[in-house]
């Protein structure tokens, strides 16, 4: 993997694979890099432990590969998330 990515990029590729509904095919289509390119990414800037925990929990998950998803699931977004307007965070 020769790609360079800032610190933003990383933190954004982490945490589109720690999200369950967005697949590796949407963080190779937005970074450019392939599914073990992102699974060295999240074992190099992860802790061990963490690592572990990430890869157990993804691993043949349907959602996380476009190939295993049901037909009716054909964008990257979830149907419940809300739009983000004037980039303010909701309060919870």
């Amino acid at each position: 993997m020769n790609k360079e990515f800032t610190e933003r990029d990383l933190d954004r590729i982490i945490e589109m694979a720690w999200e369950d509904r967005t697949p590796f095919e949407a963080i190779t289509f937005q970074f450019g890099i392939t599914e073990q390119e992102t699974i060295a990414i999240m074992r190099r800037e992860m802790k061990p432990s963490s690592f572990r925990m990430w890869r157990k929990r993804v691993q043949g998950r349907a959602t996380k590969h476009t190939k295993l998803r049901s037909g009716n699931t054909d964008r990257f977004k979830c149907s419940r998330q809300r739009n983000i307007s004037g980039n303010k965070i909701a309060k919870r």
